[in-house]
């Protein structure tokens, strides 16, 4: 098959933050036409793939992306159009080389992985298939639905409260089917607001639609979580609905120390605090509990608690094959957050995923609290079968685009597995 690209363009839009990102056109010679909505994150690591920003004070705060779209409209189109492409991954070779540098700093991450993912999306339609099915074909994978993980509770860098852990998070794994998992996720939403409501807390939202109360101790959360999963007739834990962290702890690292609600604690104290939180509330997931840094604190985390728990890693892997190598080498987690645009391409994105799978890591795909409408990760979930996904909480269009498309793809025929997966 040969992917040549006729058009190529780029706009400036908004993330669901109201803040600047880019959509991207790209228009094949037979005159196939696909879009691409460009995420953006605020809790990153260092090693991400860098955006683009203006810095235009007059514009957005600085925060516009016109140079981005230049590059796109500008020195990326006339590097690809007209090309007979073999492949997608044939164009994101094209666009690393293009970029020349190893966070893709030159052109803009944004608008590298704009045009990839855009990329990605063609290759699948000229292929005549779904773009979920496509990427299981690229990847070698069985497809599966993952299992949702709804953000229902915001801190951090997300939401203005003192609360220092970032993400709390709704895991249906005892869920029979996709829709059950999602109509879980939606009642104890529901619930949790008004539970939040008669308690006297604020039902405020933060970045990725979760409530954002002025609690500031994440064990607080915990027993709010608990008693609404009871209140919508479910049962708390992993035959039923388990919760999930995202303590995003780098944001609230000062030196060597960490700060949860005016604590300082040492990287020990951090670990005897999430052993504590295990053994008392149905928690099976734990994301970025330590700083992206800490890499001695890493190795004691997980031989702590990775044979009860998911140690993930976001902000110290950055969906990088070369950093969850090393990680693997040296015992660092068992489980893996994959984000395309914080390594930049599709094709590194799923090799990310399979040096998880071939060493036994697990996988959840992820949205960014900067969102736009487009679902495609949706479908990298599915395609590469990893059984898991987050992408904040059942409410807000950009967010209950990907799990409304997760349904749609459940719907296919035959029916797709559902669920974890450990392969």
């Amino acid at each position: 098959m040969s992917l040549r690209i006729s058009h190529l363009h780029a706009v400036e839009v908004l993330d669901s933050r109201a803040r600047p990102t880019l959509a991207v056109t790209l228009t094949t010679d037979d005159g196939t036409r696909v879009h691409a909505g460009v995420p953006s994150g605020a809790s990153t690591g260092t090693r991400e793939a860098v955006e683009l920003r203006d810095g235009d004070r007059g514009r957005y705060h600085g925060q516009g992306v016109l140079t981005a779209v230049g590059h796109v409209n500008g020195e990326i189109a006339r590097a690809l159009t007209g090309r007979a492409f073999t492949s997608a991954a044939d164009v994101d070779r094209a666009l690393i080389e293009l970029d020349g540098t190893g966070t893709k700093a030159r052109l803009g991450a944004n608008a590298v992985v704009g045009v990839s993912l855009a990329a990605a999306r063609a290759e699948a339609a000229l292929a005549g298939r779904p773009l979920w099915a496509h990427l299981a074909r690229i990847a070698g994978t069985e497809p599966r639905l993952p299992v949702p993980h709804f953000n229902v509770v915001n801190g951090g860098v997300h939401a203005p409260n003192h609360l220092d852990f970032q993400e709390f998070m709704l895991a249906p794994l005892g869920a029979p089917g996709l829709p059950e998992a999602v109509r879980a996720g939606a009642e104890i939403y529901t619930g949790l607001k008004a539970l939040l409501s008669a308690g006297g807390h604020t039902t405020g939202l933060g970045d990725e639609g979760g409530f954002a109360p002025a609690v500031d101790r994440p064990e607080k959360v915990l027993e709010l979580l608990v008693e609404a999963i009871d209140a919508a007739g479910y049962s708390p834990g992993r035959d039923g609905v388990a919760l999930a962290l995202d303590p995003a702890a780098g944001e609230f690292r000062a030196g060597d120390r960490y700060r949860v609600a005016g604590e300082e604690l040492t990287s020990d104290q951090l670990i005897d605090r999430y052993e504590a939180i295990v053994e008392r509330f149905p928690v099976w997931s734990i994301e970025d509990g330590l700083a992206e840094d800490d890499w001695d604190g890493w190795v004691r985390l997980t031989d702590r608690l990775g044979d009860r728990v998911q140690v993930m890693g976001d902000d110290i892997f950055v969906t990088d094959p070369a950093v969850i190598t090393e990680a693997i080498d040296r015992k660092v987690g068992n489980s893996a957050l994959i984000k395309v645009n914080q390594i930049g391409t599709v094709t590194e994105t799923l090799e990310a995923l399979r040096v998880c799978r071939e060493a036994g890591y697990a996988r959840m795909v992820s949205h960014r609290s900067g969102e736009t409408e487009d679902a495609f990760i949706a479908d990298l979930a599915v395609g590469t079968g990893c059984g898991q996904i987050k992408s904040g909480a059942p409410a807000r269009g950009e967010r209950v685009a990907k799990y409304n498309r997760l349904i749609e793809i459940g719907e296919e025929d035959p029916p797709l597995p559902f669920g974890l997966t450990t392969g």
